[in-house]
């Protein structure tokens, strides 16, 4: 029997994962003791495991001793000041925690799971302080870049999973790769053959027959929607509403939702936003505000006295010091994002997952808390909170489980004696 720990548990993404892949290779498994701090968190994952795993991790001390240690920690700002980036330089931080306790226990191998700008976070120190303090905690380490879009999960998700062993170098045949960089790429991936085999999924097939009635977008949205797209709804697959941007995108003003505009006071938003990121204007990641004069290079109408004015009242234009730009934010939006049923989903975040959108048996909707677990590969059989609102910030911050388990089956056949 394998015994291990599952630190900052959340849902227990990782532990289903990681006993999935196990359990599937005929060994036994037992958790001798998991952590998270949030509550909500706590209450899901003792309705699917039955134990509270409520503890704060910098407090954590007296466990039963375990082969495995499971850590999905936050990647908290770590120091550069350090000079020997190992062991003393974590202080300070939560992976310092994971660190005591694996110098305290020494289990046989460590997972860990974090965001993929762990690599880049600092220049790259905090990674190298992370890896050199597993060296210098007596392990080995290899880890991986790996995307759930090519583990029959139809996200767009990329994670780094460290594995740390103490005996040898760990072994892997599943190399990094962080997929198609988005859906479109996704679906191009698709159509040229480069999956070789049927491995994936895509967005429709994790989607609800008959959701209820409460996840359909309102009429009044589902009106403005429609008709700026001409009632063409095989437009709103992959459609984006967003203010800062153009491409295959919707405004608040193309829906009206701060009040009608006439044309050319369309064409003014639009030539804003096209025009306010060049260079010429200066190199703002978001656009750099304009005066009437940098505006009327590219707005070349006599109304445009009028057509400001009548955007500053509505405001969808702000000014300040005599320079124009968006009232932007995404969150007057009921959908920011509507998902290609024929694609794969975006990254699900805990603050946004309530508000991705499909087109789907004619209904105009939200996604639902199940079609979000089934975004990040949890089974039906998964109990899910009864309150929409953690179910969404919960599953925006799981870890994808058939990533985890193909990565424990893949470990477990080249690694057969670590744990023996």
């Amino acid at each position: 029997m394998v015994k291990f720990i599952d630190l900052f548990a959340g849902t227990g993404g990782i532990r289903l994962g990681f006993e999935q892949g196990l359990n599937e290779l005929g060994i036994k498994t037992k958790c001798v003791k998991s952590a998270e701090i949030d509550k909500a968190a706590c209450q899901t994952y003792q309705l699917n495991f039955n134990e509270d795993p409520y503890c704060d991790v910098t407090t954590l001390d007296d466990i039963e001793p375990f082969d495995v240690l499971l850590a999905g920690f936050p990647c908290q700002a770590f120091s550069s000041a350090g000079k020997q980036l190992g062991f003393q330089d974590t202080r300070g931080t939560l992976f310092f925690d994971v660190a005591r306790l694996i110098k305290k226990y020494q289990p046989k191998m460590c997972f860990l799971e974090n965001v993929r700008g762990l690599v880049s976070h600092d220049k790259g120190r905090t990674f190298n302080i992370i890896l050199n303090t597993l060296k210098e905690l007596g392990y080995f380490v290899e880890y991986r870049l790996l995307n759930s879009s090519n583990f029959g999960v139809p996200q767009n998700r990329v994670r780094i999973y460290i594995i740390a062993t103490k005996a040898e170098k760990p072994k892997l045949t599943i190399q990094s790769d962080v997929g198609a960089v988005d859906s479109h790429s996704f679906k191009d991936n698709i159509q040229s053959n480069l999956f070789k085999e049927d491995n994936y999924l895509l967005v429709k097939d994790i989607l609800e027959d008959n959701p209820e009635e409460k996840y359909n977008c309102s009429d009044s949205f589902s009106g403005s929607l429609l008709k700026a797209l001409k009632y063409d709804e095989s437009k709103i697959h992959g459609l984006r509403l967003i203010d800062s941007r153009n491409g295959n995108s919707l405004h608040s003003w193309d829906l009206g939702l701060k009040g009608e505009c006439t044309t050319n006071e369309i064409e003014f938003l639009n030539l804003l936003v096209a025009n306010r990121r060049k260079k010429i204007f200066g190199t703002h990641q978001d656009g750099k505000a304009l005066a009437k004069e940098q505006i009327k290079t590219f707005y070349f109408k006599d109304d445009i006295d009028e057509v400001i004015q009548s955007l500053l009242n509505k405001r969808y234009l702000k000014e300040n010091n005599g320079l124009y730009n968006l009232v932007t934010g995404n969150m007057s939006f009921e959908v920011f994002k509507f998902l290609d049923p024929e694609s794969i989903s975006i990254t699900l975040t805990a603050s946004d997952s309530n508000r991705l959108g499909i087109y789907h048996k004619n209904r105009i909707r939200r996604l639902t808390p199940r079609e979000c677990a089934r975004l990040q590969g949890y089974p039906d059989s998964y109990v899910l909170p009864l309150q929409d609102n953690f179910a969404y910030k919960q599953l925006g911050n799981a870890v994808s489980v058939p990533v985890v388990k193909a990565l424990i089956k893949d470990f477990m056949s080249q690694n057969e004696k670590v744990f023996y």
